[in-house]
Formats: structure tokens, C-alpha cells, sequence
């Protein structure tokens, strides 16, 4: 104000020139002017109170935003972690559950870290919630009068306030002094500007300044009662203390599942990959030509098929006739084991080798035991022909 309308007021004087009557108005509008100024001056200086609350509003923000973005990237990553996990037992593959214990090793790690960090932030915010008013009164105790600080913070209706006299003497002056110049200016424009032109860029000017210090008025009014910051002051204690706290407490337990799941995992792969090596030394330790190795079966059935077809064929076709179930004639107690295990290997290369009769066959079922071959070895072939007999019957 002192700058601006000091600058219009000089141009206007030298086009008033000629008129005392105007250049006595300029003369009373400088005057008010400057008591404005003087009253201005009596506010307390407080140039060490620089504190932006709102750049402070948006840097929490700003972190806020990615503090939400880390945890979230965190979140998917557990879950790829633990569903390659799965799908790394279900296929029973090595390299990937290899892969995923490196990886549950780093993100339990992080876990962890996750944790340490949300108690102690949890922990801090608690201990602050518990006195706030002393924490703040103790930060700006060399800035601030601590009635004033005190006034704010609690805005109760019994404490005086402490720019009551301020108020009332400076405020409302200064809030007299704009009426009294925006009538001056209005008059001006009102008899000035027809004789004098050029001068109404300048009232304009002025009328523009002042209406501006009225809103400004008007708004220093509203910030020295303490009522609007009380009331910014409490939602902001409920935000931190309540819903701040609270959230932090769900980042904990987060953090702590977390934690204990990959602990559970990190556990359960070795035991996996111990139940998987054992497995696989079962598998090794089977005879290839073991016919009860599934593997063995197949590959029998695919070499032999062909070149048994005859025979089988011909064990097929007697299953109906009563004549055909009479055995060869041989030793079968001089016969060798290997002599055995090739019949064996028609009947156990064809999923259907239950359905041919056991007379006739020449070895026993691969599903004798050792004793029942033993037994079955010893038997000459009258006993043979005398079983064959009663199951015909």
C-alpha cells in the first residue's frame, strides 16, 4: 500500500495542480494512508515464524503417494513369489524352486525391514499423540509468546485473546481509514475525471488498492480468532492420531504376515526337494526290466507287440475253447528263469494279460509272489493237467 499509493498520489498531485480543492483531498488521502501504515506496525514481529504449513501438506502428500506405491509393488511381488512358489512344488521343479527360495530369502529380508520401520514410526506418532499441545509449545517457545500459542491450541471461551486490543484499536482505524479514502476516491471520480481526463487511471488504481486492503482486512480478521485454526488443528490431530496410527498398525501386521509366510515358506522347500531326491533314488534303484516298472511295460509293449502278435493271438482265440488250455509239453521245473521272464514279458507288456487263463500259460503271473513261484515251479505236469482239469470243471 505505502508503495502503490504513494505513486498514484504523486501523479495525481501534479495533474490537480491547478485545483487546491483536489490537492487538499490527495493531502487528507496521503494522511489516512499513512496512519493505515503506522497501525500496521504495531502487529509483533515474527519473522522467525517462516513456517509454510502448506508446503509442509504437500510434501506429506508427496510421500504419502509413494510410500502407497512401494507397499503395493511389495504386495505383488509376495503373491508371484508365492504362486511361482506353488506352481514350482505342483511341477516339482527344481531350478524354479531354487529360484524362488533366493528370491523369498530377499523379500523376507525386506519384510522385515518393512516391519522395523512401520513400529517405529507407529511408536513416534503414539508418543507424539500423547501431549501434542507440549510438543508444539515446546518447538515454538523462541518464536512464538506462549499465550498466544496457548490461545490457538485450546481456543477455550475462558482465556483472553491475546489481539484483543490489537482489534480493537488498530483494526478498526484501519478498517475507518478505507471507508473514509474509498469515499475521497468516489468523489473524485465523480467531479475530477470530467475536468481532469487523464486522472482517471489513476483513481481507478487506487480504488482497486483499496478495495483489495479491505478483503486483506477482512481476512486478518478471521485468522487472528482462533477458532478456524483450532478447528484445522483438532481434524488434523484426528487424522494423525486415530486414522495415521491405525493404518500404521494394519502396515505392521502386514509387514509381520508377510514375514511369517515366507518364514513358512523358506522352511517347506527344503523339505520338498529332500521328498523329491528321494523319489527320484526310488526311481533309480527299479531294474529296467523289472515288468512292474511302468516305464519298462511300456517300452516292452512297444517292442514286442509285433513280433508276439501271433502268439498272443493264438492265447486270445483259446480263452473260448475248453480243448486249447492244455499246456506245452516241457520240463517246467529244467526250464531256465530267463525262458520264464519272455513268456512273462507277453503277458505283462499287455495291459489285458489277466484275462488269458493260467493253465497253459508256462510261467506264472508276474503277480506271484516269490514263494507261490517257488511252489508253482515244483508242480510236474500231472498235477498241472489234474488243475486243469478241476477248473474246467
Amino acid at each position: 500500500m505505502q508503495s502503490g499509493l504513494n505513486e498514484h498520489l504523486s501523479r495525481l498531485g501534479e495533474i490537480f495542480a491547478a485545483r487546491g480543492d483536489f490537492v487538499q483531498t490527495l493531502q487528507f488521502m496521503q494522511q489516512m494512508s499513512d496512519n493505515i501504515i503506522k497501525q500496521l506496525l504495531g502487529l509483533p514481529d515474527w519473522e522467525k515464524a517462516k513456517v509454510d504449513l502448506a508446503a509442509i501438506a504437500d510434501q506429506t502428500a508427496y510421500v504419502e503417494y509413494y510410500r502407497w506405491l512401494t507397499y503395493l509393488l511389495i504386495l505383488i511381488l509376495d503373491l508371484v513369489i508365492c504362486l511361482a512358489a506353488c506352481l514350482g512344488l505342483a511341477k516339482q521343479s527344481r531350478w524354479l524352486l531354487t529360484t524362488m527360495m533366493v528370491c523369498g530369502v530377499l523379500t523376507l529380508i525386506l519384510s522385515w525391514a518393512s516391519l522395523g520401520a512401520d513400529v517405529a514410526t507407529a511408536v513416534g506418532t503414539s508418543d507424539f499423540c500423547v501431549a501434542p499441545d507440549k510438543f508444539l509449545m515446546n518447538q515454538t517457545k523462541d518464536v512464538v509468546s506462549s499465550d498466544i500459542v496457548h490461545y490457538y491450541l485450546y481456543c477455550s471461551q475462558t482465556l483472553p485473546n491475546p489481539f484483543q486490543q490489537f482489534v480493537l484499536q488498530s483494526l478498526t482505524v484501519f478498517q475507518r481509514s478505507l471507508t473514509t479514502m474509498q469515499i475521497q476516491i468516489q468523489g473524485l471520480l465523480q467531479f475530477a475525471v470530467p475536468l481532469f481526463p487523464t486522472a482517471e487511471r489513476d483513481l481507478l488504481s487506487i480504488q482497486h488498492l483499496l478495495n483489495n486492503s479491505e478483503a486483506s482486512l477482512h481476512q486478518l480478521t478471521a485468522l487472528l480468532d482462533c477458532r478456524g485454526l483450532n478447528k484445522d488443528y483438532l481434524d488434523a490431530l484426528i487424522g494423525v492420531c486415530y486414522d495415521g496410527v491405525e493404518g500404521l498398525l494394519y502396515l505392521c501386521l502386514f509387514s509381520l504376515l508377510a514375514a511369517c509366510a515366507f518364514s513358512v515358506m523358506l522352511c517347506a522347500i527344503p523339505r520338498a526337494w529332500r521328498q523329491i531326491a528321494n523319489r527320484d533314488r526310488d526311481y533309480d534303484d527299479i531294474d529296467d526290466g523289472d515288468p512292474f516298472n511302468p516305464q519298462s511295460r511300456r517300452m516292452t509293449s512297444h517292442h514286442s507287440h509285433q513280433a508276439n502278435m501271433h502268439s498272443f493271438c493264438s492265447y486270445s482265440s483259446s480263452m473260448g475253447s475248453q480243448t486249447s488250455l492244455h499246456p506245452p509239453t516241457q520240463a517246467v521245473t529244467n526250464a531256465p528263469l530267463s525262458e520264464y521272464m519272455n513268456q512273462s514279458a507277453l503277458f505283462g507288456g499287455n495291459p489285458r494279460y489277466e484275462n488269458v487263463p493260467l493253465i497253459g500259460r508256462g510261467s506264472p503271473p508276474p503277480s506271484y509272489s516269490p514263494t507261490m513261484r517257488a511252489t508253482y515251479l515244483s508242480m510236474t505236469e500231472d498235477q498241472i493237467r489234474h488243475f486243469g482239469e478241476d477248473f474246467r470243471a
